[in-house]
């Protein structure tokens, strides 16, 4: 691998690093591009082909992933969610949820929580009378 190539991984890097740490601000790829020392459209066309996804998708996707866990371990909404990991919108949250995990936030939530209990305690619960 040349010396340039090098180089534009590590920028590329620091950019992803930068949305991983700070998912929840306001980041737009002229901002990651100033991360990476390049133009916007450079740092869309490289990330993309360095990571197989666009740099907005890829931030999406980090803010989805961190919900999924405040959905499955804190008993906050699902609007407070949204905002505290980046969305602008629960609809937007919403959706973009659902293209990534295939089910709503609720129906996510509803799952895992159910998953968690052992399953005696579930056929308990469950019995008819």
């Amino acid at each position: 691998m040349s010396r340039a190539a090098e180089e534009t991984n590590r920028r590329l890097l620091r950019a992803r690093d930068a949305m991983d740490r700070d998912y929840a601000r306001p980041l737009d790829v002229p901002a990651l591009a100033r991360v990476a020392h390049v133009s916007p459209a450079h740092f869309s066309r490289t990330f993309r082909a360095a990571f197989g996804e666009t740099p907005h998708r890829y931030l999406q996707r980090r803010r989805v992933e961190r919900a999924m866990f405040l959905l499955r371990e804190s008993g906050r909404s699902v609007t407070d969610i949204a905002f505290a990991v980046g969305f602008t919108s629960p609809g937007t949250f919403s959706r973009t949820f659902r293209d990534i995990v295939g089910s709503s936030p609720r129906a996510y939530r509803k799952e895992a929580v159910a998953a968690g209990v052992p399953t005696c305690f579930t056929m308990a619960w469950t019995r008819p009378d």
